[in-house]
Parts: C-alpha cells; sequence; structure tokens
C-alpha cells in the first residue's frame, strides 16, 4: 500500500492484509540498496498471526517517492510520521543495518510510542570505509559486488527464505543493482552509506530508549561485527542478544532464525 507521508507516498508491504487499529503493529526498516522485499518471511508470518506490518521503502527508492533521507534523524521522523498518519499509537520497530540506525533514533525521539526495538546487524558507531563511499559514487557495479562478498557467509540460502538453489549473491546483486536504478536524481547508494557513516547519536539515543531491545548479530558478519555492538547494548536499559550463524544478510542467510527471535522477543 501508498501512504501519503509529508507529501509524498511511502510504499509500505503489509503481508496482504489490512490494517486494524486492533491489532499490534511492527515495521520493518531495510538497510542501504536493500527494499521491503528483505523481509519477505517475517513479514508474511507476522501478518498472518495477529500483526499489523508495515515493511517500507524508504523514502526516494523503491516503490517510494519523494527524497531520500539524507540522514539518519531524518529518516527517523519519515518512521514517526508514518504511524501519525496511519493513527498508530504504538509500534514495535525493526530495522536492519541502516534501518537498525533509523529504528534506535526513533525509539529514542518518541520511547512511548515503541513497544519493542529489533536491532539486525547493527553497529554503533557505523563507519564506512573510505573506499566504499568513494565507490559508490565512482565504481558502484565494483562495489555494490565488494558489498556483497562481505556480506554474505554463504553461497545459497535455506528453502524458507528464497527457495532451494537461490544464489545469495546474483539475487542481492540485482535487488541492490534495482534500487540504484529506482532514484535517477540522486545516488540512494551513496546517500546511504553517508547518512550511518555521520551518524553520531546512538548511544545517546539508547540511553534515551525505553522499551526491550533485540540486538540479533551474525557470527560472521564483516560488515557489522557482533563486538561493535556492544556499545550500544551496555547503553541499552533492557537488552537481549541472539547471535545467528549467518553473516550480514541474516534474513535471507538464517530465516527462521530471525523469525523466531523476533518472535520470541515480540511476545515478551
Amino acid at each position: 500500500m501508498l501512504i501519503q507521508v509529508n507529501g509524498a507516498p511511502v510504499y509500505a508491504y503489509t503481508g496482504g492484509k489490512p490494517i486494524d487499529p486492533a491489532k499490534p503493529t511492527v515495521v520493518f526498516i531495510h538497510g542501504v540498496l536493500n527494499d521491503h522485499s528483505v523481509w519477505i518471511l517475517q513479514s508474511r508470518w507476522f501478518a498472518h498471526h495477529g500483526w499489523n506490518v508495515l515493511a517500507i521503502d524508504l523514502p526516494g527508492q523503491g516503490r517510494s517517492g519523494g527524497q531520500p533521507p539524507e540522514s539518519v534523524e531524518q529518516a527517523a521522523d519519515t518512521v514517526l510520521a508514518l504511524l501519525d498518519t496511519l493513527g498508530v499509537e504504538q509500534a514495535a520497530l525493526v530495522g536492519h543495518s541502516f534501518g537498525s540506525l533509523i529504528a534506535l533514533e526513533a525509539a529514542a525521539r518518541a520511547p512511548a510510542r515503541v513497544s519493542h526495538l529489533g536491532l539486525i546487524g547493527t553497529a554503533f558507531p557505523m563507519k564506512v570505509s573510505p573506499a566504499l563511499l568513494e565507490g559508490s559514487v565512482k565504481a558502484p557495479e565494483q562495489t555494490i559486488t565488494m558489498v556483497n562478498v562481505f556480506s554474505h557467509s554463504t553461497l545459497c540460502p535455506p528453502p524458507s527464505a528464497l527457495g532451494p538453489g537461490t544464489w545469495l549473491y546474483g539475487a542481492s546483486r540485482a535487488l541492490m543493482r534495482r534500487m540504484l536504478a529506482s532514484n535517477a536524481d540522486t545516488n540512494v547508494f551513496h546517500a546511504g552509506f553517508k547518512a550511518c557513516d555521520s551518524y553520531a547519536n546512538g548511544e545517546q539515543a539508547m540511553a534515551a530508549v525505553h522499551c526491550p531491545t533485540l540486538f540479533l548479530v551474525g557470527r560472521h558478519d564483516q560488515m557489522t561485527p557482533p563486538r561493535a555492538a556492544k556499545a550500544l547494548a551496555a547503553h541499552a536499559r533492557l537488552a537481549k542478544i541472539v547471535e545467528v550463524n549467518a553473516g550480514h544478510s541474516l534474513m535471507t542467510e538464517a530465516p527462521d532464525e530471525v523469525l523466531f527471535a523476533l518472535r520470541d522477543f515480540l511476545a515478551e
């Protein structure tokens, strides 16, 4: 569905279910050059098990219009404005990578409106190497390939993700190319990396969060190694850390483990 937020359409995948004010809501927020589809298993499961689901495309990319967020803070404001538009008083926020910082900042800005916070493949600071920042502008194709090498620890996903025999590197590269091409005016690859690299409010934001926080990390993650989440976890009031056998692309490399961790966490 498309929701008008701040004068521009924001796309949210709902798992095929209408929004029901009587049900709890979970918002899924993707990372750089990803979209709502990276949550395919998790979003559909929750939509069919009593939850309102909003798996969004960030503004200015994928199926969403408007301008891409220039900062984590700007993206967090969009998430809260989305809840306002739909009349959702409280929601669980789940974000991956760049999306985890957005979820964190939104939870800090409106702590009473967030029931649970799920940070997947997170880190603070989430610094991006100069080679990747430069490559996202000067050589995006080669940099997409590089990011995929760093993001995956296996070649094929379990059947519950994209289906047996799917080539993770190829599927991920195709998605990233599609997201890069979805905005002809702004390089959303570089914009997302720059927003991650410049975000400086992580520890203060974590200290302002009131709800339980799940840190879901990949044992073989080279983009945001498990140790990089420790600074945030140390400032969380109610932290739960779960490590799974995956790289940075946790939702496709360990789809069931991610789903079960989120299911158990959101049931608490």
